[in-house]
């Protein structure tokens, strides 16, 4: 019994460096062109290996958009969930997100944003599981927004879902500038807007070793 639970442990350890892998891919080649034998080449592993985690394309591209939406729970949304109810709850949602594009967690920006571009035309269980995830986050940051109103942080006429709709807005839009127009300057004037939008102080960036390596004006 003990081998069993030892090759079981390792086989989950595979599948999981192999979502890690797809989920990095997917963010600079898209959904759409996430293939087992693509697949297969980055991982240097065989085509029938592969087969044997995920039966067809669409069985590993939802398994990817699984692995990157716990990606995401980690990355964003437990950090946020640590600050406390209000606003200050609010801010560091919206600040995980631009540090998680920002420490290049994905090569490719936000892997939802890009795999939003890549499937929103195209109807079926990929698409839809994009669209859940999209929702979820809207609604997240809506619920947020409502908390700070319930606290009196935020102006009790505010609408928590016209807010979040902007909030967003100001996210992606921070993540196109960083990704598709390499500008380093995306980050800070995303927390800026956010902040006069909240009527709030700017928040700082963060300024780790890591996070200067990963801007793209760096690599060159």
């Amino acid at each position: 019994m003990a081998i069993e639970t030892d090759e079981q442990t390792k086989g989950e350890r595979t599948r999981t460096a192999i979502l890690d892998q797809a989920a990095r891919l997917a963010t600079v080649d898209g959904l759409e062109g996430l293939t087992i034998g693509h697949l297969a080449l980055a991982t240097s592993m065989s085509k029938s290996g592969l087969y044997a985690h995920f039966g067809s394309k669409q069985e590993l591209q939802l398994a990817t958009i699984d692995a990157a939406r716990a990606t995401f729970v980690d990355e964003v949304l437990r950090p946020a969930l640590r600050a406390p109810k209000g606003i200050k709850r609010l801010l560091a949602a919206c600040d995980a997100y631009l540090s998680h594009i920002e420490r290049r967690v994905f090569p490719g920006g936000c892997f939802f944003s890009a795999a939003a571009a890549d499937v929103g035309t195209r109807p079926g269980p990929v698409r839809d599981a994009i669209a859940a995830q999209q929702r979820e986050w809207l609604t997240l940051l809506e619920r947020l927004a409502r908390e700070a109103i319930e606290l009196d942080e935020l102006n009790p006429e505010t609408d928590p879902a016209q807010l979040a709709f902007e909030l967003k807005a100001l996210l992606v839009a921070a993540n196109t500038s960083f990704i598709l127009l390499e500008d380093p300057t995306a980050f800070a004037r995303a927390r800026q807007a956010i902040a006069q939008r909240l009527q709030t102080p700017t928040p700082q960036p963060p300024t780790s070793p890591q996070t200067r390596r990963s801007s793209p004006t760096s690599r060159r």
